[in-house]
Parts: C-alpha cells; structure tokens; sequence
C-alpha cells in the first residue's frame, strides 16, 4: 500500500518525518510518497522548488520507504489519485475543505468524495475528518513558519545544509 503526503516541506520538519513514519505504521503502507508542487496552492514557499526537492531527498535517501515526487497538480484530490492513502495534517484538511480553492461548492465535495483513506495528524484548533486515521502522534507545536524564523532544532539534521 502506499500513501501520498502533499505539502511544501519548507523546510522539511521533525513532525512532517513523525507524521509519515505514523501513517506508515497505523496503516500498514510499505511507500510514503512526499509531494511537492511546482506551484503550491495557497502558498509562497521561501525557497524555491529544486532547493525544497534536495531536502527531501537528502532526508529520503536513509529510508528506502520513503520517496519525494513532485507534481503540477494543485488540488489534493487529484495528488492523492492512485495511492491508497492521503497522509494530512489537520490544518491542511481545513484548505481541501475551503470552497475558496474550488470553482464551487459542488466542486469541492466532488473532490473530497474521491479521496482515498484518508491519515490526518491533529493540529490544535483544527477539526480532522469523522472516518479517518487519526494519526498518534502530537507535534502541533511544530512548524516549518517557526524553523524559517530560526528554531532550527525543529528541521530535519538531513536538511540543516540547504537553510
């Protein structure tokens, strides 16, 4: 089985790499591809996107389960076609949720009736979906904003040369 786990990875963290290794073990996934888009949905990353894909890989290259691929789809539904699971934190849910993203409503819940399983890592302050994985692990503390503004103990040592 393999899982998708979208995202800008800007830099790459110590939860993203707990978030996969948990959709992993909760759900039996021999892959867990890390999927940047060339042009993310919603955001600016600071870095650009060759830069992002070297820490990734340098971050993949110890553990043969885990792959990074990029892509030119925007919406999750369509990056997550083809996997078995769609690895999320809460607070991406929120965006695949957000009509704003969408042409309409209708749109939107056509997207999300496609998802495949669905693992999702809580996030304070943000809902996670009623039929999911949810993800045992607790790093809402963690995030790429806080690492870019200089916790760097939060990146990923195998990331620490691109900063």
């Amino acid at each position: 089985m393999r899982g998708a786990y979208p995202g800008t990875f800007d830099p790459p963290t110590i939860a993203h790499l707990a978030i996969a290794e948990a959709a992993r073990a909760q759900c039996d996934l021999s892959d867990v591809d890390l999927v940047l888009n060339r042009e993310p949905l919603g955001k600016s990353p600071a870095r650009p996107l060759e830069t992002r894909v070297a820490m990734l890989e340098a971050v993949a290259s110890t553990r043969s389960w885990l792959h990074v691929v990029v892509t030119n789809q925007l919406h999750v539904a369509d990056i997550a076609q083809g996997y078995d699971v769609l690895v999320l934190g809460a607070d991406k849910w929120s965006q695949v949720l957000d009509p704003g993203f969408y042409a309409s409503e209708h749109e939107r819940d056509a997207a999300v009736a496609r998802l495949p399983t669905l693992a999702v890592a809580p996030r304070h302050d943000f809902e996670v979906p009623r039929s999911c994985v949810l993800l045992d692990i607790d790093l809402s503390h963690v995030s790429s904003t806080a690492a870019r503004a200089g916790h760097i103990d939060l990146v990923l040592p195998e990331a620490l040369p691109f900063l």
